[in-house]
């Protein structure tokens, strides 16, 4: 076999996620390679924490692009946090909050669950009472905003919570950060992860992640070795810490960190508020136009994520072929449901770059013209009005 280059089709990417990267970031990717301790590249990375910590809204010195996906961040939060013995306290409404279940497991610790119906935020009130009933536990982790279901947490109330039982807090927001609004600080969340690929608008591959002091110091005062070389924070500190000479740790995969910082120069320029706000308005124009047709999402309003919406999927429908012929008529990607709600939603993302108008309409027109040719029983014709009429056009 002759090999030739690969050339990608061009996709609207409106799934949970790789979403559309923004020019600019693609731009980046293609900049000179240096090297991963030349004098440049580090001023840059100590730009990129500023960037990071704005993003967070975090004033935590160990704040750093993980140099793999979200699940490498997750992992580098439990790995270093959790030792073999300890309890932790992990809530489970979506798929995500059960693969923290596994990082706890793994770790050689116990989970204790708290389990509460996909498509919900997680209930305060049976942490509280898990934490009464586990008084040895000593982390408490939960998902912010669950991509399986499009569900948002309310972290701040979980995090108050745990501290009062004296744990310490992991949180995962792969989807949330850049998209809702999330204060690390405010909240006093100990170990959060992310992505680069949702609302940041990067390619995939890198995780941000930050640690409060709190959570520096259970690291540091570990009896047990961090069980993963490559994810050690009391190594990569010496790469990313703050105030240190820069040791070599591995090769920081260069381009794609330069991706990153182009994606939140972007993000500052536009303003963290404000892309939170773009998110909200774009996801109200897509919620009214799915209305208009008879969908319905599955979360309640008031805890819904604006970036990732599940939808119902209409009784009778086949809701693969309809993925298939959203992509193969227009090329428009959507997700599918996973775990219990595989078959019965889709999972529509309005994500960083791709939370615009113009994603929204096609979206809105391709899903309303797709259904009706196949016969679904539909309210066809206004999607796309009833969109134009919240953005006041």
């Amino acid at each position: 076999m002759t090999a030739k280059s690969f050339h990608p089709p061009v996709r609207t990417l409106m799934g949970p996620g790789p979403s559309d990267v923004n020019p600019r970031v693609l731009a980046a990717m293609a900049r000179p390679t240096i090297g991963h301790l030349d004098p440049v590249f580090v001023d840059m990375m100590d730009e990129m924490k500023g960037l990071l910590q704005y993003a967070f809204q975090t004033e935590n010195q160990l704040t750093l692009p993980v140099s793999a996906p979200g699940s490498a961040g997750m992992e580098m939060c439990f790995v270093n946090l959790v030792e073999p013995g300890d309890t932790v306290v992990v809530c489970i409404n979506g798929v995500f909050g059960g693969r923290m279940k596994e990082n706890v497991e793994r770790c050689g610790a116990t989970a204790v669950v708290v389990e509460d119906e996909w498509g919900k935020p997680v209930d305060p009130g049976k942490l509280e009472e898990a934490l009464k009933a586990h008084p040895e536990a000593g982390v408490v982790a939960f998902v912010h905003a669950e991509t399986s279901t499009g569900a948002c947490s309310d972290a701040k109330a979980l995090t108050e919570i745990a501290h009062r039982h004296d744990c310490l807090v992991i949180v995962d927001s792969v989807t949330g950060l850049g998209g809702v609004e999330l204060r690390v600080d405010d909240w006093g969340i100990d170990a959060i992860y992310s992505g680069s690929q949702k609302c940041l608008s990067c390619t995939p591959g890198l995780s941000p992640v930050s640690f409060s002091e709190r959570a520096v110091a259970r690291i540091k005062g570990r009896s047990h070795k961090v069980q993963s070389w490559f994810l050690d924070l009391n190594l990569v500190m010496g790469y990313w810490g703050s105030g240190t000479k820069r040791a070599y740790h591995h090769t920081a995969p260069i381009n794609a960190l330069y991706a990153l910082h182009e994606s939140l120069v972007i993000l500052q320029e536009e303003g963290l508020e404000n892309a939170w706000a773009r998110h909200r308005a774009h996801h109200e124009a897509l919620k009214a136009g799915l209305e208009s047709m008879g969908l319905n999402l599955i979360v309640p309003r008031d805890s819904r994520l604006p970036q990732l919406n599940a939808v119902s999927v209409p009784a009778g429908v086949d809701e693969a072929a309809v993925r298939k012929a959203l992509l193969d008529d227009y090329g428009l990607e959507i997700g599918a449901g996973l775990g219990p709600l595989a078959g019965k939603v889709w999972r529509i993302g309005l994500m960083g770059f791709g939370a615009n108008r113009k994603n929204v309409l096609l979206c809105l027109g391709a899903l309303e013209n797709t259904l009706a040719g196949q016969g679904t029983d539909v309210r066809a014709g206004g999607a796309v009005a009833a969109a134009m009429a919240v953005y006041g056009a």
